[in-house]
């Protein structure tokens, strides 16, 4: 393929997946006029419409879309061995996408990194806070982060985390006004604060588990977040119920200042999980992060 063409294809992948000329034309390092007319020339050669563009937003056609899933993960291979060739520099070096939720990044990915990245001044790391379950091969991270049961089965899987509970609190003003659930099924006339979940563009459904019991509750309410500090914040300043991390309501039930409910049905889940596709040619820069990621048992 003469280069021109490659190149084309590459900036091509970087507006399907950035989903805007703007964003993709700083990534590749190019005007952003340029960056059209290189999609407009592409579409020529082939004939085909890539991309439907509005005054607002791009995305994919159906050619663009099979042309994303088939040439994007072959590219990324691509991109990975030569990345991999660091292996022959005194240095490992390269750099690292990462995909995970604010709770992952802050509580589980970033303390590590503290300790690992001053080692490692040629590694360069990129998190990305996402909710969606994203498809890392056709966004081009190198891997995720999910909880353990989230993980496909054709990826890699290293547990970076231990075993995980939610917890469901409110604020003692919430509970001046309102009774306590004493099931799961009361919360639906309770006001909660909802966790938004970009995927399927719906509302995450709590879950709860006893006596080899499942349920899956909707809940409603004022607020909804797409990230779980804000829900903590809102349930504390007495916005209603919210189901979080256990760890990140420890503070404030120590204080006094939420009250925990519904505890005995909220059970241990496996902890969470980084996941890379089995085909992926692993750097000794990847390979060093994983490792300093790795959970270990104190």
């Amino acid at each position: 393929m003469p280069g021109e063409n490659l190149n084309d294809l590459l900036a091509f992948l970087a507006v399907a997946r950035e989903r805007s000329f703007t964003k993709a034309a700083a990534q590749i390092g190019v005007s952003q006029s340029a960056l059209s007319q290189t999609i407009r020339q592409l579409e020529e050669r082939l004939g085909l419409r890539l991309l439907t563009r509005t005054t607002r937003s791009v995305s994919p056609t159906e050619a663009g879309t099979r042309l994303l899933q088939s040439v994007g993960p072959r590219l990324d291979e691509i991109e990975a061995e030569i990345e991999a060739l660091s292996e022959f520099r005194e240095k490992p070096a390269g750099t690292i996408r990462i995909t995970a939720t604010d709770y992952a990044i802050e509580h589980l990915l970033w303390p590590k990194l503290e300790r690992f990245l001053p080692d490692y001044p040629d590694i360069k790391v990129e998190l990305s806070n996402d909710y969606g379950l994203t498809d890392i091969a056709a966004q081009a991270y190198d891997a995720g982060v999910r909880l353990g049961e989230q993980v496909a089965k054709d990826m890699i899987s290293v547990r970076i985390g231990p075993d995980i509970r939610f917890a469901v609190i409110g604020a003692r003003s919430y509970f001046d006004k309102h009774p306590v659930p004493q099931t799961p099924e009361d919360l639906i006339n309770h006001t909660c604060i909802n966790l938004r979940l970009p995927t399927h563009g719906g509302l995450y459904a709590w879950e709860f588990e006893k006596d080899d019991h499942e349920l899956r509750v909707r809940v409603d309410g004022q607020l909804v977040f797409n990230g779980i500090n804000q829900i903590v914040n809102a349930a504390v300043a007495g916005f209603g119920l919210a189901h979080v991390p256990e760890d990140l309501a420890r503070p404030y039930l120590a204080q006094g200042r939420l009250i925990r409910v519904l505890e005995d049905w909220c059970p241990i889940w496996p902890g969470y999980h980084l996941y890379y596709p089995s085909r992926r040619q692993a750097s000794p820069a990847f390979a060093l992060l994983v490792d300093s990621l790795r959970h270990r048992e104190r």
